[in-house]
Formats: structure tokens, C-alpha cells, sequence
């Protein structure tokens, strides 16, 4: 009997000890990074670990309980070597990575991965929910960690849909979206955590929290109200039946858009057809015919392939004498997206509709509020701040009209007497070049890539103290055009990193320029003994790629480009703040965080800055001083018409969400129309569409959000003028004001409102003035 009896003891035990396998892995797979990282890759050696740790090791907080959750139970209940094999096999389930390995991830991997992850994430917020109480501990840091998987995972899936688009992908991210948004809206709506955040708002220690996190308190109770935590039964399945079908318009708004922008190709095989682009120009569209099937395309002799992606139509626009052509081009870009199968009217109608649904639901009376429910602003000081500046930039405007019918007539061109849309930027282009005697084709040999990245880091040491190094090879990238750099303190310790996508690639990558987070600081999320786990960011831009041998060689624009979008990635690589939920850009008001990078635009027409950068690619000659004195004085050519532009975008954006009604009898193009005759010199065409592709309110973050950029200049432009007060030429004044920017404006994240950093940085509050004399728009002696 006794013999009889082992097998079977020995098989109970085999069960036993496979289920508290099980149940480990359920729990080390919920591990910190930090600490997942450090334990015996055994499951038996680990179970072994955590039985022998002394009742004070602070690791017995995450020993397997007694009885687990149904909800834990049920999303491990495959074998722990299952799910070893799937992470090793997916890499967005891979449970440790210093850096995403986007090099492996391909369309097929995000079914099961997204699918994984998003079962293992309800299982942790169930234990949340049952465990939660009003303590940092107990609620924050464990939320941040449901969070910032989720948002780490998707964010490689949807950065890589931007820059590495295919119909795979496509299909993949379309199918398992809506379990995404289900997620969110079931982490948004959770009582348990929402009813946590308001005891310790209501509680006796909320006196002794830092700014930080009341600040990530309230937050957090705000965002869970405008997620419906509020709303019962029916609003809410209709709230969250909204929020599904706005994610997935928006996802085919944005869709539409590039598709229809690589949909338009004209072959080009006579020269004179393209009379005027210059050598830059038609070296790219015959390097784009190339990739066409035409093997023999050269600059010379073409064929020629004309996009409409950003480097071929704005050639086009600028230099092209055949006014046919840029007709042809102009009508094709100002009508994407609307027609055909590739139509967005509709798609925006129904987004108008909605979102004037949701903000009823929640309770207000249009979707202009509930957007500003976040931010610095109200919707009667975005209309009075954008009528203000109207004002000032109209007569502006009209005399940037009359410039131009002048020149064109006293050049002689037939076309002076009926100048319309596709002449302007030409014939723009032509008064600069007789008024500043600047060409702007010209200048491009003095903006090699190489060099302005150079300088553009060298004025990052000057102004804040860090140094930015390569550091290509230590992350995996997902193109070989990707650049990797190091960012590094005055004492030489790495502070974060980020990646930098410089050119357009209009098969696969999205139009625009951007910059994204890959990873924030955070304390919680701490790994490899640091005190915090360092930020990592992504640039992304779509500029002139490399000709040839020829390096990138860069339009003014396309440097001033580059200056943006790294003052969006240094706030949020230099903060400070270790709480993760207001780290960098995070808990920024979004009509904020537009200061950085405006702010780093204005230091392309600072003399030592420019003329470090300007070198001619061939002869290392520095850019004459002569023709620096002339892009300093052409810095506000046509400003009053830019303004307006930027006007019209940002006050059809408000009309939309605030008074006009998506049911109504007036269409979105009425709207446009209407904004556009206080707005625009130069009524637009009847045809025009741009709305169709207007992806920053339709598919991106500014929905009723769009005059972001006007208000968020007027903070970068009184932010640039504490260095103009403090003398541009004094370099020690500039290092000092520098560093109080980064210790303010960089430094401290969400962690406090916008209108405290800038007055912690300025002194006072912002004023509109220095705006208005830096554009142009005012007398300097106002």
C-alpha cells in the first residue's frame, strides 16, 4: 500500500506545486520592472524565493495570496511556459526591455499582443478596485503602472502605424482598437478609484501633498468625470458607445488623408513643364520617379514625379512657372480626402455630431467646453484673444496683397491682373527674393542635417547644461534613416534619450512633424538601481531627404521645424518631476505646451546660433553676415497674412464646436466661408476643402483646441523676451536666464499650473505685446 501510495502523493504534489506556479506567474508578470528583472528566471527557484523572505522584505507585497482573484485566475490560467513562449515570440509582450523593440514588432504581432496585454491589465485593475484605499501607495502607483503599460504598448503600435503605415497594420490596430478604448473607458469609469481620489481630496493630509500631486489628484477626478464616470446605464453604454466610434472615425479620417495624398502622382517627361523648380527639387522628383518603376530618372533629364507630399508640393508652389501646373497642384492638395471612397465629409459630420452628444451627456452645452475643461483658457478669452489679433494683423494682410498685384505687374506678368490661391506663394516667393535679395534654394547648402543638429545641441548646452551625444546602436530603431542620442547632465550621467526621424518616406509615414513620448519620468517606474526611470522621447519630421551623395540639405523652415519640435521633447526629457502622471508633458494644459517649442523657434535668428549652424556643406564657409542681416529682416515678410492663416484654422476650429449646429441646415464649408471673410484678404475658392484634411482637430489632440498654438505664442514670445531684456550678446546673462527656463518652464511639468511656471520664470504674467512687436505687428517702441 505504502508503494502504492507514492505516485499518487507525488502527483498531488506535481498539481500543487504546478498551480502555485501558476499563481506566481500571475504575479511576478505584475512585478515593477526593477524588481521582475532581478528574480531567478525558475518559476520553482522563484516560488522558493518569495517563501523565504523575512516577514519585513518590502518583496512580500507582491507574494502570491492564499486565494487570487477569479479575474487573475482567469487571465493566467494558461501554463506558465505558454506564456513564456508567446512572449518570446511577441515582442509587445516581451516583459522587460530597456528600450521598445520596434526593429520586431510587425502587423501580426499585434492581434494577440495588444489582446494579452489588455486581458493581464483588467486582471490588475480588478485587484486594484477590491484593494484600493485613499493612499499614494495603495491607489497611485500601482494605477500608474496599469497606465503607463498600456500607454507604452499601444504608443509603439500607434507611433509605428505613423511612420511604418501598411494594410496589415492597418487591419490589425482597426480590429483590436475598440478593446483598447474599451479598457479606457472601463479604467475611466472605475468608482472604486475615482471614489479613492476624492477621500484623499477630501481628507485631513491633503494640506501636507506637494503641488505635484494635488495637482494629480485633481486631474485625476476632473478626467474621471469627463470619462462619464458620473453617468448610469443607458448615458453611459451611449457615452461609451460614442467614445468607440469617435476613435475609430478619427483612425479613418487620418487614414483618408494619407491615402489621398499618395494617391496623386503626375509623371512629368517634358523639362519646360517644370521651367523654375530648382536642382534640390527635381533631383527629388526624380529620385521619387525612380522609386516609381522608372529606373533611369535623373535630375536631369527626368522623367519627374510630382507628389503631394510636403518637400515636392511646396517646391512646386514656390518656384514653378508653369502656372498650369501649380493650378493642378494646388486644387489636388486643397481638395484631399474629399471625394470618392476617400471622402471625409461625412466622417466629420458625424465626429461634429458626436461630440455635441458627448458634451451634452456630460452635461455642457457644446464640445468647445468639455475641451476646456482641461485647459488654461475659456471660450471667451480664446475669442477675444484671437479677435485681437486679427485686428492687429488685418491691414497687415491687405497691404501684403497690394505688395504683391504691384510687383507682379511691374514684372510684367500677364497673371498680375487676377492673382489667385496657387500664384501667391510663387509670386511671394519672388518679392522676397527682390526685396531681402534672398533665395531661399540658395540658402540650402548652409543647412546640412548634420551641422544644424550640431548647433542645435551646442545652443542646448549654452542655454540649459546638457550634452547631447549619438548613442545609435544602444536602441532598436524602425528605419535605418533613425537617429538615437543620449542626453546627459553636467555631470556627465545620461538624463534621457530620444530618436530622431528626420524624412519624409510619403509610401508609409504620415505627413507633418511631431514629437511623442516613449517613456516619462517616473520614481515608480524606477529600474536598474536609479532613482527614477528615465524619459525617452521620439522627433519625428518629414523633411528633405538626402539626394544622391548630398546630405539633407534643409530649407530655413525645415530648420525652424526642427527647433520646434525639440523644445517639445526637451520639457519633457529635462523635467524634474518624479511623479510619472505629471512628468514632462504630461499634466501640461494642452494650450501650454506649445511654449518650448515656439520658444526654441525664435533662437533660429540668433546670430551666434545661426551662424554656427550655417555652414556650406562642400567649403565649411560660414553663412555670410550680409545674408543673416537679410533673413533677420525677412523674418516678418508677410506676417500679417501668416497671422490670419493661423486665425482662420483656429477660429473655424471654435465655430464648429461652439455655435454651429451639425444638424442644422448650414454645411462646415458655410462655416469655413463665413470665418474666412474676416480672416482671409483673398476669399478662398469655392472648392475648397481643406477641412477634409484637416487632421489636427480631426484626427489628432486640438479639437476646439487649435488656438493652442496663438495662445501658447504669446507665452513663448514674453518668455523669449526675458532673454531679449537680459541682452541676446551678453552670453553670461543668456547661461543664467537659460537655466532659470529650464528650472521653470522645463523642469517642473504638470506638476503646477502653466500660469505659476511662467510666472515663476517671467516675474509677472504673460503679456500679448511682445508677440505683436516680434511679428511685425506693432511698433517696436510700443
Amino acid at each position: 500500500m505504502a508503494h502504492g501510495a507514492r505516485p499518487r502523493r507525488r502527483q498531488h504534489i506535481q498539481v500543487l506545486l504546478a498551480a502555485a506556479m501558476l499563481l506566481l506567474s500571475s504575479f511576478t508578470a505584475r512585478l515593477p520592472l526593477a524588481v521582475s528583472a532581478r528574480l531567478p528566471h525558475s518559476a520553482t527557484a522563484r516560488l522558493l524565493l518569495f517563501a523565504g523572505l523575512p516577514p519585513s522584505s518590502p518583496l512580500r507585497a507582491f507574494c502570491p495570496r492564499a486565494r487570487p482573484s477569479p479575474a487573475t485566475c482567469a487571465a493566467f490560467s494558461s501554463s506558465s511556459s505558454t506564456m513564456a513562449a508567446a512572449a518570446d515570440d511577441n515582442p509587445l509582450l516581451a516583459a522587460d526591455f530597456d528600450f521598445p523593440p520596434f526593429d520586431r514588432v510587425e502587423p501580426s504581432h499585434v492581434r494577440p499582443g495588444i489582446r494579452h496585454l489588455l486581458t493581464r491589465l483588467e486582471a490588475e485593475l480588478e485587484d486594484l478596485e477590491k484593494d484600493v484605499q485613499p493612499s499614494w501607495g495603495k491607489l497611485v502607483e500601482p494605477l500608474e503602472r496599469i497606465t503607463d503599460r498600456l500607454e507604452v504598448i499601444w504608443g509603439m503600435v500607434d507611433h509605428l502605424k505613423a511612420v511604418k503605415d501598411s494594410a496589415d497594420l492597418r487591419a490589425a490596430v482597426e480590429e483590436v482598437q475598440p478593446d483598447k478604448v474599451k479598457f479606457q473607458l472601463r479604467l475611466g469609469q472605475s468608482k472604486p478609484i475615482y471614489e479613492a481620489f476624492k477621500a484623499i481630496r477630501n481628507s485631513s493630509d491633503w494640506d501636507t501633498l506637494s503641488d505635484a500631486r494635488k495637482r494629480i489628484v485633481e486631474a485625476q477626478i476632473k478626467e474621471a468625470v469627463l470619462s462619464g464616470v458620473a453617468l448610469e446605464d443607458e448615458q453611459r453604454e451611449k457615452f461609451n458607445q460614442i467614445e468607440q466610434e469617435l476613435e475609430k472615425l478619427s483612425q479613418k479620417f487620418s487614414e483618408n488623408v494619407l491615402d489621398a495624398t499618395k494617391k496623386f502622382e503626375k509623371l512629368i517627361t517634358d523639362k519646360k513643364e517644370i521651367d523654375g523648380l530648382p536642382a534640390t527639387a527635381l533631383g527629388l522628383a526624380a529620385q521619387t520617379a525612380v522609386s516609381k518603376g522608372h529606373e533611369n530618372a535623373t535630375a536631369e533629364n527626368g522623367p519627374w514625379v510630382i507628389t503631394l507630399d510636403a518637400p515636392s508640393y511646396v517646391a512646386v508652389m514656390q518656384h514653378a512657372r508653369n502656372r498650369d501646373l501649380r493650378e493642378e497642384v494646388y486644387r489636388a492638395y486643397l481638395t484631399r480626402a474629399s471625394s470618392g471612397e476617400l471622402d471625409n465629409t461625412n466622417i466629420i459630420s458625424q465626429i461634429l455630431k458626436l461630440r455635441l452628444e458627448k458634451a451634452k451627456i456630460l452635461g455642457y452645452k457644446n464640445y468647445a467646453e468639455v475641451s476646456m475643461a482641461q485647459k488654461m483658457a475659456t471660450v471667451e478669452r480664446v475669442q477675444e484673444l484671437l479677435e485681437k489679433l486679427r485686428a492687429a494683423s488685418w491691414d497687415h494682410a491687405v497691404k501684403d496683397m497690394e505688395d504683391l498685384k504691384i510687383f507682379a505687374k511691374d514684372s510684367g506678368s500677364p497673371e498680375a491682373t487676377d492673382l489667385t490661391h496657387w500664384d501667391l506663394t510663387f509670386w511671394s516667393e519672388r518679392l522676397r527674393e527682390s526685396k531681402y535679395d534672398i533665395n531661399e534654394e540658395a540658402l540650402r547648402p548652409y543647412f546640412a542635417l548634420p551641422k544644424v543638429m550640431d548647433g542645435l545641441f551646442t545652443l542646448a548646452n549654452k542655454l540649459f547644461g546638457v550634452t547631447v551625444e549619438p548613442a545609435d546602436g544602444l536602441a532598436p530603431v524602425w528605419h535605418s534613416d533613425v537617429k538615437f542620442y543620449c542626453v546627459k547632465d553636467s555631470s556627465n550621467s545620461p538624463v534621457a534619450y530620444f530618436y530622431f526621424d528626420p524624412y519624409s518616406r510619403p509610401s508609409e509615414k504620415r505627413g507633418g512633424a511631431w514629437m511623442n513620448v516613449v517613456f516619462s519620468r517616473s520614481r515608480v517606474l524606477a529600474r536598474n538601481g536609479l532613482p527614477a526611470r528615465l524619459p525617452v522621447a521620439h522627433m519625428v519630421c518629414n523633411q528633405t531627404p538626402p539626394v544622391g551623395e548630398k546630405p539633407s540639405l534643409m530649407t530655413f523652415h525645415e530648420v525652424e521645424t526642427v527647433f520646434h519640435e525639440f523644445g517639445h521633447a526637451l520639457q519633457h526629457m529635462l523635467t524634474k518631476q518624479d511623479e510619472g502622471f505629471v512628468a514632462g508633458i504630461r499634466g501640461v494644459e494642452w494650450d501650454a505646451v506649445e511654449l518650448p517649442s515656439q520658444f526654441m523657434e525664435n533662437w533660429c535668428y540668433h546670430k551666434d546660433t545661426l551662424l554656427s549652424i550655417a555652414k556650406h556643406y562642400e567649403t565649411g564657409e560660414t553663412l555670410p553676415e550680409e545674408i543673416y542681416a537679410k533673413l533677420v529682416a525677412a523674418k516678418n515678410f508677410r506676417a500679417g497674412t501668416f497671422s490670419l492663416r493661423q486665425i482662420r484654422f483656429a477660429s473655424v476650429d471654435m465655430e464648429l464646436h461652439t455655435t454651429y449646429d451639425p444638424y442644422g441646415s448650414l454645411s462646415i464649408y458655410d462655416v469655413d466661408r463665413r470665418v474666412a471673410e474676416q480672416t482671409q484678404v483673398l476669399a478662398p475658392l469655392p472648392e475648397d476643402r481643406f477641412l477634409c484634411s484637416f487632421s489636427h482637430i480631426f484626427a489628432g489632440g486640438y479639437a476646439a483646441g487649435y488656438y493652442s498654438y496663438k495662445w501658447a505664442e504669446v507665452l513663448s514670445a514674453d518668455a523669449f523676451s526675458a532673454f531679449e531684456d537680459a541682452g541676446l550678446d551678453n552670453d553670461k546673462a543668456i547661461e543664467e536666464t537659460g537655466r532659470r527656463f529650464r528650472d521653470t518652464v522645463l523642469a517642473l511639468g504638470g506638476g503646477k499650473s502653466p500660469l505659476e511656471v511662467f510666472v515663476s520664470f517671467r516675474g509677472r504674467e504673460p503679456s500679448p505685446e511682445p508677440l505683436l512687436r516680434h511679428n511685425g505687428l506693432l511698433p517696436v517702441a510700443a
